[in-house]
């Protein structure tokens, strides 16, 4: 399972004889600061940004006129484009190295721990396919069901130009978003607002009201999607302890938008 789910031990401060929380030599307010600063480096910023993204949008034209472009070419020079997207790539994955640390503890396997391993290969390969279906197909009905209703934008999954290097650097970038997401969004804050004081179901809300708004730029089907789609990775975990095959089956479905979508309706 993730972490260990136990009621944080209280005691008195030494003057004030005010109870505060701990839990393995970190005060209450200290973890809920390493939250903070963990989603200011990742999601939490992205999340920002989408809503101010949004509002731009919906201020300039009806929703349903605007774009929302995926991978973007960073030059117009091929192999300077191939550089900055691999180190666009890397650097955004730093805060998943971070989370690693930060759920470190002395002798124990961290990607044990939240399940990011490799011991049931089967179960979690026929989880992931699973999974695929379950939210791939709604989620090319809601995106449909937004673009009519005129409050999702035209999403493009990919503008990069065709070189020889396109569809592996995408398929990069899907696996980049699979692992970003689930190891920070179930695998790393799940355990951590349960540690700081919320319930499972408050703890699984909090994280999926996350994941919605950091797709709010592409409208409010996305952002439906997303976020039923992260109650049920949520459930999964807790049921589980297993992060891998939701980081599979993210994925999968991001590498099917980026290398098929106009096949899938997109763009």
């Amino acid at each position: 399972m993730s972490e260990n789910l136990s009621t944080p031990a209280t005691h008195a401060g030494p003057e004030s004889g005010v109870v505060s929380f701990s839990w393995g030599g970190r005060s209450r307010r200290r973890l809920i600061f390493e939250v903070l600063l963990v989603l200011g480096l990742s999601l939490g910023q992205s999340a920002v940004y989408s809503v101010v993204s949004l509002i731009q949008k919906m201020t300039a034209a009806p929703l349903s006129a605007g774009t929302s472009t995926l991978n973007t070419t960073q030059s117009s020079r091929e192999y300077f484009d191939l550089t900055y997207q691999l180190l666009g790539i890397f650097f955004a994955l730093v805060p998943v190295f971070l989370v690693f640390y930060l759920l470190a503890e002395p002798g124990k396997s961290v990607f044990r721990r939240i399940g990011l391993d490799f011991r049931h290969p089967v179960r979690d390969g026929l989880g992931a396919l699973g999974l695929l279906i379950v939210i791939g197909v709604p989620s090319l009905g809601l995106y449909a069901a937004g673009r009519a209703l005129g409050v999702t934008t035209e999403i493009i999954p990919s503008a990069l130009n065709q070189y020889w290097w396109t569809i592996p650097v995408l398929i990069l970038s899907a696996i980049h978003n699979g692992l970003l997401e689930e190891v920070i969004m179930v695998g790393y804050l799940l355990g951590r607002l349960e540690k700081i004081g919320f319930s499972p179901v408050a703890a699984a809300v909090i994280s999926s009201l996350i994941r919605g708004s950091y797709h709010l730029y592409q409208g409010f089907g996305p952002f439906v999607g997303n976020f039923l789609m992260g109650l049920l990775f949520c459930w999964l975990y807790k049921k589980y302890g297993r992060v891998m095959p939701l980081v599979i089956a993210h994925s999968l479905v991001d590498i099917a938008a980026f290398t098929m979508g106009p096949a899938l309706g997109f763009g």
